[in-house]
């Protein structure tokens, strides 16, 4: 009679599934985390920039008793803030709206990317601004 042999190395079909089966779950709790993680991220650069901007404003304010008249007299995204040969910010946010309100005060905003973002809400009740965006509000109302 012919015997068989068999061998007790290796994994078995069962044991590589489970294995599998843990690296899926493990892969799906951390992957929308991570990317959760980059949007808050980003987020916080806009905010950062945004408070930096209305610092600058306010400095521009003290100089000059007023603030500028429209976004295109603070300068493009991205570009510099200057104003008689004096820069007031390096760099301006990639993406953000101003609006002069009066004489001694301004709206600044910029879009959020995380649309749970409780900050969104505080700033536009510190703002006074009634609408239902995903925006983020730096103002001196």
């Amino acid at each position: 009679m012919l015997k068989i042999k068999r061998s007790s190395s290796g994994f078995t079909l069962i044991e590589l599934l489970v294995v599998m089966v843990v690296i899926g779950l493990l892969v799906g709790i951390l992957l929308p985390n991570m990317l959760d993680m980059r949007l808050r991220s980003r987020d916080a650069r806009v905010k950062s920039e945004l408070r930096a901007l209305k610092t600058a404003l306010e400095v521009y304010y003290q100089e000059n008793q007023d603030y500028p008249a429209d976004k295109g007299a603070i300068g493009g995204d991205g570009g510099t803030f200057t104003a008689s040969g004096v820069i007031y910010m390096q760099t301006l946010p990639e993406s953000f709206e101003y609006t002069r309100v009066s004489q001694d005060s301004f709206l600044l905003y910029a879009p959020l990317e995380n649309l749970s973002d409780q900050d969104v809400a505080d700033s536009q009740n510190r703002c006074g601004v009634s609408v239902s965006t995903n925006n983020y509000y730096e103002c001196t109302l």
